[in-house]
């Protein structure tokens, strides 16, 4: 009788720092080795968590030339993938001998004007897996990033499972999600921006949905998914942009395989914790797959 292989999954929930790559990836390398610390398998961050989510393409201000200003500063902070930064997360991810799934901000060399929302995977063996860039920015984010393609829509083969990712509301786009579903994801990263909060009693149906999208692709791909949220507020960004600021809580959850919330919502500055089996993926599978 074969052995269902067991797993810890880790949604890491913290600001970044916003508009300063060296700084970012400081906090992103800590927060790796605590989520090592307390024994997880894979741990996710949320949206371009490295070095943040471009809130300023959402935000107004008096003065017209300050979002320019936030777009240049953006851009200089982007990272190339292979390059110095994603060294520093492949060396993390090996110390803490976990894989790792971080969304960043990718420059390409071939464009340097141009970035992209990616999400990078890298192995607890310290070896980038491959990457995925966000395909089709949503509303003003087009301002900001680049269109991707197809070709990273692929699941990867670990020891415990196998795994895959999507950016924010590709989670409400039908193919990518088939994509991977049809390849027989696992464990799903469902990486976000985070919630942003309302008063109540109506919550924005945009930012409410990014839990229930993630519910419906674990019960549709039969898989558990790490909802990544990101967070932040005028206090996390410099002072001369907090006025473009808005405000993002996170809402970070761990979904089981009959989309079924087991973990969250995470609570401010945190690291989200639950464990998973093959077995209970397996027996979702059974019934529909």
């Amino acid at each position: 009788m074969g052995k269902f292989s067991t797993f810890r999954l880790a949604a890491i929930q913290a600001a970044p720092v916003f508009f300063d790559l060296d700084a970012s990836l400081k906090k992103a390398c800590s927060l790796i080795a605590e989520a090592g610390k307390q024994g997880a398998t894979i741990a996710a961050f949320g949206e371009t968590w490295l070095p943040g989510y471009p809130f300023f393409v959402w935000g107004s201000s008096k003065d017209r030339q300050l979002p320019w200003k936030a777009a240049a500063d953006y851009l200089a902070n982007a990272a190339e993938i292979p390059g110095p930064a994603t060294d520093q997360l492949c060396r993390a991810a090996k110390k803490a001998k976990i894989d790792v799934v971080i969304g960043m901000v990718e420059r390409d060399k071939s464009a340097p004007g141009t970035v992209y929302c990616t999400l990078l995977f890298i192995g607890g063996d310290g070896k980038i897996l491959g990457r995925h860039r966000k395909l089709k920015p949503t509303h003003r984010e087009r301002t900001i990033w680049g269109e991707g393609d197809a070709t990273g829509l692929t699941v990867y083969e670990r020891p415990y499972g196998r795994i895959s990712g999507l950016n924010c509301w590709e989670h409400n786009m039908l193919l990518p999600g088939y994509v991977l579903m049809s390849q027989g994801t696992q464990i799903h990263v469902a990486a976000w921006p985070g919630a942003e909060p309302k008063a109540p009693p109506s919550p924005d149906p945009m930012w409410s949905r990014q839990l229930l999208l993630s519910r419906a692709f674990a019960s549709q791909a039969s898989a558990y998914v790490i909802l990544a949220g990101g967070m932040h507020s005028a206090d996390d960004v410099p002072d001369h942009y907090k006025e473009l600021a808005g405000r993002y809580r996170g809402d970070s959850y761990i979904i089981d395989p009959r989309g079924e919330v087991i973990a969250g919502p995470a609570q401010g500055e945190s690291i989200l914790i639950a464990d998973g089996s093959e077995e209970n993926i397996l027996a979702a599978k059974s019934s529909f797959d």
